[in-house]
């Protein structure tokens, strides 16, 4: 990465800094990866891929880790906590409101994921 970081997309400071995988504002709080330019996007590629946080690209089967924690909404609710290992996960061809993993997470069964919160394991 290079010296400088860039500001943060939210609030446009430029206290940023590097958090794992991830950049984040301390001002705000705002947490993203340096690919996705602040966005929850995918981040998918011209070949129709998908890009994990940290641009590895993606296929169905593959082990990721989650690099950022996750309060799950729904039924029941609860949290992923930054490290979790999922397995063999399985993309999906339409993404379900910015989701576009299909995964079963430990303690807390079938959920969808976004590819800007996981890298590849």
């Amino acid at each position: 990465m290079s010296d400088q970081l860039p500001p943060c997309p939210e609030c446009s400071e430029s206290y940023t800094y590097e958090q794992g995988a991830l950049l984040v504002c301390p001002m705000c709080a705002h947490e993203w990866s340096p690919a996705s330019d602040g966005g929850d996007e995918p981040l998918s590629v011209d070949d129709g891929g998908i890009r994990d946080a940290v641009g590895n690209l993606l296929v169905d089967g593959d082990a990721v880790s989650v690099v950022k924690g996750l309060k799950v909404a729904g039924s029941g609710g609860g949290t992923i906590k930054v490290g979790t290992k999922v397995k063999s996960i399985r993309l999906l061809d339409q993404p379900v409101n910015g989701h576009d993993i299909d995964a079963s997470v430990p303690s807390l069964g079938r959920i969808y994921l976004k590819s800007s919160v996981v890298k590849k394991a």
